[in-house]
């Protein structure tokens, strides 16, 4: 699934941070859909998006298969490194232990994220690897882009999810 890769114009950099979380919010849906837990993911270089990724642990059977990862592997194929220099993720929840450390070994020079993820997010919310000094790679962090309407998207699902499940 490939939404709209580049944003027409934008004034500010909340807007492309905004337009660019939409896209991952996208991915999300699409994540639900299938029913995952509803987390996207895209990774951009030079304001175009060259990695997509939604959440696909119970589908493939992988504990890795986390949005984060799907689009870090995407881009890393379609620029032919795997290596990310220059590259941002934009991904609707903050991110895991995990995650943080495949951005980190791809070099994600900066990473965006939508709502907190108050019981694994390692971005400030449990940890913050990414004030972690003893780290030989760091990359600039913004939390709470479009944070409400990330939020919402995971309490809807998570609510079907419980309602389904009285009802079985």
């Amino acid at each position: 699934m490939n939404p709209q890769s580049t944003p027409t114009s934008l004034d500010t950099a909340q807007q492309a941070d905004e337009f660019f979380m939409r896209e991952a919010l996208k991915l999300a849906a699409h994540a639900a859909q299938q029913g995952e837990v509803p987390v996207g993911a895209v990774v951009v270089k030079a304001g175009e998006i060259v990695g997509w990724g939604s959440n696909a642990p119970i589908s493939r059977h992988d504990p890795t298969a986390h949005a984060e990862i799907a689009a870090l592997r995407d881009a890393a194929q379609r620029i032919g490194n795997y290596r990310l220099v220059d590259c941002e993720l934009f991904v609707t929840l903050e991110p895991c232990v995990m995650c943080v450390g495949a951005m980190f070994h791809a070099r994600i020079s900066r990473v965006v994220f939508g709502a907190p993820e108050y019981k694994t997010g390692a971005a400030g919310s449990v940890l913050d690897l990414f004030e972690e000094q003893r780290l030989n790679h760091h990359a600039k962090l913004q939390g709470g882009v479009l944070a409400e309407e990330c939020a919402k998207v995971l309490t809807d699902f998570f609510a079907m999810r419980r309602a389904q499940q009285k009802s079985q």
